[in-house]
Formats: structure tokens, sequence, C-alpha cells
């Protein structure tokens, strides 16, 4: 299994989110995520660069592999514009660029005004993106009248030499059969198993992937701490990811969340065990890559312990 670093976006700024894919790839991690966020989560993450300016930057920095942890071209950024930024990063990177993609969040689309539609709608939306982004990146001009999108004589003429790959990200049973039918690969976060196989059911043949957050730190107390003052979204149940509006919806749905909630979701602190059988978790559920996200400023302290500790006892 290929074990790649998470890039916090709503955490770092785009300075130190290069800084730490340095340190990423000098400590062995085989690939990057990258959030793509108009907002964090709440406002004490306290960060939202805008990804495209960043993923310029780490392909002159760094050697690995990247994809956006995910991207929405459903509302905020039209696809076609997707499809250039996209087409632009996979040059840049040499063709190191895999495009993640999602029916997105509230918190982060709706900043321009639009109604918010209903997840059926919005698969609906992504749908269409996709294949619009894909016809785009052939590089012939293209005009597209479609239920939810008009593109008129467009042509982008900075193309990779082969099409860029498009990850679909799916948390349900919906939105795992369009991964399987649309997607070159499939996003998920956490360990879930039935997921990846309804989508290789479903016919889905590309690499899954999933992310984990965990927080190192020299006692697990602090770490608990740490990543419940940063990260207490991360527990929160159901839909409330894709509806709550603003970073100050989610504050107040996460004073619901306690630390014991945090630290059984979160490996935290000192013992590298935590982190290895967590590992182990995603391998078992038929995950082929998984992405982990150091909560919190100890970012040199994270990968040293990772390096030394963690990943000796990773056999997968």
């Amino acid at each position: 299994m290929k074990l790649g670093y998470f890039l916090s976006s709503e955490e770092h700024g785009p300075r130190e989110l290069v800084q730490n894919a340095r340190l990423a790839q000098e400590h062995g991690f085989e690939a990057l995520w990258i959030s793509d966020h108009f907002h964090p989560w709440n406002d004490e993450q306290g960060e939202s660069p805008f990804v495209w300016g960043t993923i310029g930057a780490l392909s002159e920095a760094v050697t690995l592999p990247i994809t956006t942890a995910v991207t929405c071209p459903i509302a905020r950024i039209h696809p076609a514009i997707i499809a250039q930024a996209a087409a632009t990063a996979a040059v840049q990177t040499e063709g190191r660029f895999v495009l993640g993609v999602g029916s997105g969040e509230a918190l982060n689309e709706h900043v321009l005004g639009d109604r918010w539609p209903s997840a059926g709608v919005r698969l609906e939306m992504l749908e269409e993106a996709i294949g619009l982004i894909r016809t785009l990146h052939q590089g012939d001009e293209v005009t597209h009248h479609g239920k939810h999108y008009t593109v008129e004589n467009a042509r982008i003429y900075t193309v990779p030499e082969r099409p860029v790959p498009i990850y679909v990200s799916a948390f349900g049973p919906k939105a795992v059969r369009l991964a399987a039918r649309c997607g070159d690969g499939y996003v998920s976060v956490g360990p879930t198993g039935d997921l990846v196989k309804q989508y290789r059911a479903e016919g889905g043949r590309g690499p899954a992937q999933s992310g984990l957050k965990v927080c190192y730190g020299q006692s697990e107390e602090d770490a608990v701490a740490t990543a419940h003052r940063l990260w207490p979204n991360d527990a929160l149940p159901g839909e409330l990811a894709q509806v709550l509006p603003s970073p100050k919806h989610f504050e107040q749905a996460s004073e619901l969340v306690t630390p014991e909630m945090i630290a059984k979701a979160i490996p935290c602190g000192p013992d590298p065990e935590k982190y290895a059988s967590k590992i182990r978790e995603f391998a078992e559920a038929g995950f082929d890559e998984v992405y982990v996200q150091q909560i919190g400023p100890q970012q040199q302290e994270f990968f040293e312990f990772w390096a030394k500790e963690v990943k000796p006892l990773i056999d997968v």
C-alpha cells in the first residue's frame, strides 16, 4: 500500500504547506494529498490558501505525485476553469497530478450566493462536470450546452501529454456508483471497507485512496487536546459536513464533541503502534493508498517520529 502525506490547507499557509511537503518527501512519504477549501472548518484552524497557487509551488519543491482531496467543480468554480487549472497542474508536475473531485460542502461552495442543491442534484452536476473536464482536456474547441453548464468556443491550449486522471470522492452508495462509473479512482476518508467493496463490485478498477488524521505529541493527553482544539469537526456525524454553511456553524456543532470522542476517532500521542494498527485497518479494508495528516504545529517532530518509529511497524 502506498503511504502519502495529507497537506492541510485549513491549518497551514502556502509556504508552510510547501515546507511540509518537502519534509514528507525527505521522510519517505510516497505521495501528497492537498485539500481545496475556501474556508477552514473553524476559525481555530485559521488558514485557507488558494490550492492552485500552492500546487504550482509544490511542483517546483518536490517530485511526489499530488492529488487534490478534493476539488468541487460544480459551483464556486466552473468546471471549465477547473479543467484549465488541472491541465496546467499536470504540466507543471510532469504528469504527477491527479484531480480528485467531489460534490462539495456548503461551507465552501455557497460563498457566491448560489443555492446549495440537494445531494442528488449535486451528484448529477458532478457527473456532467467530469464529462466536460474530460472533453476539454482533449485540447479541441468545445461548445457544450448541458443541463447545468454552458461552454462556448472554449479550448484549453496547455494540456498534458496524457489525460489528467480524475478520482471521485464518495461517502454513500449513490456516490460510489458514480465513482465506479465515471472515475479513474476512488477517494474516501477512514477505513470504509464496505464502500471499497461496492466500488469494486460496481466495476471500479482504479486505485482506492483514503485519508487519516493523527496527532503526534509527547503525551497522549496533550495530543488529544490539540486535536480537539483544531479538529473537533472530525467527529461530527452524518451529513453536517455537507450542509453547514460557515465556520461558526461548525464551531457551534462541535461543542457537542468531547475530547474522549476525538481520542477514539484519531490516533494521538507517542505510541507508534496506535498509528501502525490504524494503517493496517486501511489495508484490510482494501485501500491502495492512505494519506496521513498530522494535526497541529509539530510537523518536524511528527515526520521524525513516523520515519523512525511508525514506518518500521507497518508491513502492508
